[in-house]
């Protein structure tokens, strides 16, 4: 039977477009107020906040949170490689921000390693474009807590034209000044496609790409706080291979360490490593996790300071961190353009890492997020402050869950955070001049167990999928071999390759009768099938295109063990054999000669079907190639009268044969070509039999 096919509707798609396009451009107050309540979204939520019931949760975690971003955003200020004043600015400004248009409640978007080390890796690769010295280690001239010039005479000094303008610009304010742009350059890049609606880029992303990423660069920033470890100075490697210079560096020079460092980073690993895993096991019983980063900082700092660290044994402080904050400043258009190339994998992790863990949020707490509107919070977080010195942000996963933990309930615990860091950008920073940066290392790499834990899953993943095992070890070990930039392409592409083989060569199978039933499954895989008589049941398991037109054709030919054009040809020559010898007999018999006692042993193959049921329930589509090969598979099979019979085609490929001309001009032969289901093709080739 052949079922009736439904009669859609033709769309004017271009009066669709302009009725959108009309809908957009109108302005009524009340459209006015949804955008602003759409672009706002505080303005929903928080005339409903329900005060007796969330404010506890939110000042508790919105206190966790602050007290342990801001060691976390004075360590991680080594990683961007600027000062930790601007860490703290980006903290601060990000808490803000995505309090006023972030969609998730518990979700916390901050300073972040990754992006941290992005970033880091333009603003070194800039000052040695520009002639600065990375392994300047002199006092900041950031202490009267303004930016001036570098007044060290070992400072390059580099000319900026802004606004027609000449301005001198020594190294830390060229840093800081490439921080920004790149920062403000990203933000763009999110907003544009929030605008353009291209949030589907982030599905090209996949867990075993991002993981592997996350993982790679982890040893990068691990193989970075090494030097700061034990105290040695060595040169900062930039480009492709950074790991391996710097190991090798770091080995040549391991006689130079610094003792100091090094017995106060044994301490400070053993006593965050031990209270990681209390905490770890204990978490059910403790309210809120242990504040060890700042208990290690505090502590830390007042033996530097008291034991005279720094003048004693020479071992590396933070230097003064100003109080206040430094007048906003656009960021260069000039610096702009050097970097816009490296803000597009800068735009695409952040935004990408901030709504995965948004969209896990709120599937565990049962409430929707807007991917849009995330795209332009986390935008927003870049743009706007990185007119106040700050530089790149995204949610941490290690915060968010911290935050969820201690009973989050909404945006205001980010509102509390802003303010210990605040409290802390006008009070407190200078009090950690003699932190050592040992200690700032030591935090880095500590928060870097869960990334670095993922070694530990390679066997359990490997089990259940080889290929994406295969894509994490590729992406991981070019994130960390090469370059974070080029690894996360890499895995992009060779994940994207991993597709377009599985597609290019998929399973095939013939497929044998399950015993008294009306089903069909794959002889090779199971057990008491029966082969159906004088029919031969192919299943194909992917779209058929012009990538795998040829593997198609080969494996129907060698599971049928039947290639019907060397059929054709080898009958052809049986033919001409057989006109041969019968002209050879004629000729004999007109000369009066007897027949000779030999038969001409040509006899053309026996094949043993008559039917080809082809099952097409997992050829999802079919382009122009894909038709075609299905017109010259039919036309080679019915010249040795074989049936070819389709079966379980969706709509969209029996539409794509209609177009192509595979059913003939008036799809006459249609019902007995095409059924629903590949029982109706076995019993109708046995009727037709």
């Amino acid at each position: 039977f052949l079922m009736e096919r439904k009669t859609h509707v033709k769309i004017n798609r271009k009066e669709v477009m302009l009725a959108k396009l009309r809908r957009s451009c109108s302005c009524t107050p009340k459209k006015l107020k949804n955008f602003v309540m759409d672009f706002l979204p505080v303005l929903r939520w928080l005339p409903k906040y329900q005060c007796k019931e969330y404010i506890w949760g939110d000042v508790m975690s919105g206190l966790v949170i602050g007290i342990i971003l801001v060691p976390q955003a004075i360590a991680y200020s080594l990683l961007a490689g600027l000062k930790p004043i601007y860490s703290l600015y980006t903290s601060f400004f990000a808490n803000i921000i995505y309090f006023l248009m972030g969609t998730s409640r518990h979700v916390s978007v901050g300073i972040f390693s990754l992006i941290s080390l992005m970033v880091g890796q333009v603003v070194d690769r800039e000052l040695l474009l520009a002639g600065f010295d990375l392994n300047d280690d002199a006092p900041s001239a950031l202490g009267d807590g303004s930016l001036q010039n570098d007044s060290q005479p070992n400072t390059t000094a580099f000319n900026l034209t802004i606004a027609g303008m000449n301005a001198e610009c020594g190294k830390e304010c060229y840093a800081i000044g490439i921080a920004t742009a790149l920062t403000f350059v990203a933000g763009v890049y999110q907003v544009l496609m929030g605008i353009f609606r291209l949030g589907f880029v982030s599905m090209y992303l996949s867990e075993s790409v991002l993981d592997g990423f996350a993982t790679g660069a982890s040893l990068t920033i691990l193989t970075a706080q090494v030097k700061y470890l034990i105290g040695i100075k060595i040169p900062r490697s930039q480009g492709h291979g950074m790991l391996v210079i710097t190991w090798i560096n770091i080995f040549r020079n391991i006689s130079q360490a610094n003792l100091c460092d090094v017995i106060t980073s044994a301490i400070c690993i053993v006593v965050l490593v031990a209270a990681k895993e209390l905490g770890d096991r204990y978490k059910h019983k403790l309210k809120f996790p242990l504040p060890t980063e700042l208990v290690v900082i505090v502590v830390a700092t007042l033996v530097s300071h008291y034991g005279k660290l720094n003048e004693v044994y020479a071992s590396s402080v933070s230097g003064a961190i100003p109080t206040g904050f430094i007048p906003p400043k656009v960021p260069h258009f000039n610096l702009m353009l050097r970097v816009a190339v490296d803000a597009l994998p800068l735009a695409i992790v952040s935004f990408v890492f901030t709504v995965s863990l948004s969209e896990m949020c709120a599937k565990k707490y049962a409430y929707t997020i807007r991917a849009n509107q995330e795209m332009f919070a986390v935008g927003f977080c870049n743009i706007i402050p990185s007119f106040f010195h700050s530089f790149a942000t995204s949610a941490a996963l290690a915060k968010t869950l911290v935050k969820t933990s201690t009973g989050c309930q909404t945006q205001v615990s980010g509102v509390i955070s802003a303010m210990v860091v605040l409290l802390v950008l006008l009070f407190l920073a200078p009090l950690f001049y003699s932190l050592q940066k040992c200690v700032l290392a030591c935090i880095i790499i500590v928060s870097l167990r869960g990334a670095l834990r993922k070694f530990r899953d390679v066997p359990a993943r490997y089990h259940v999928n080889k290929v994406d095992t295969l894509v994490w070890v590729i992406t991981m070990s070019a994130s960390a071999l090469i370059s974070t930039e080029i690894g996360l392409l890499v895995g992009i592409v060779f994940s994207m390759l991993c597709i377009v083989v599985r597609t290019q060569r998929p399973r095939t199978a013939l497929l044998g009768q399950i015993q008294d039933t009306s089903f069909y499954e794959d002889d090779l895989e199971y057990e008491n099938l029966s082969p159906v008589p004088k029919v031969k049941i192919f299943r194909f398991e992917a779209p058929l295109y012009y990538a795998n037109r040829n593997y198609f054709l080969k494996s129907l030919y060698r599971m049928t063990n039947l290639d019907p054009n060397l059929e054709a040809a080898r009958r052809k020559k049986y033919e001409k054999k057989e006109k041969q010898h019968l002209k050879k007999l004629d000729h004999t018999t007109a000369n009066g000669l007897g027949i000779g006692e030999t038969n001409l042993q040509l006899v053309p193959k026996q094949i043993d079907f008559e039917v080809l049921v082809v099952d097409c329930s997992s050829i999802s589509f079919l382009d122009t190639t894909g038709v075609n090969t299905l017109k010259e598979m039919l036309k080679d099979y019915k010249d040795l009268n074989i049936s070819v019979l389709l079966a379980c085609c969706n709509p969209s490929v029996i539409d794509s044969l209609k177009r192509g001309g595979y059913f003939g001009k008036d799809f006459g032969s249609m019902q007995e070509m095409l059924f629903y289901s590949i029982h109706n093709a076995v019993q109708f080739a046995k009727d037709q039999k």
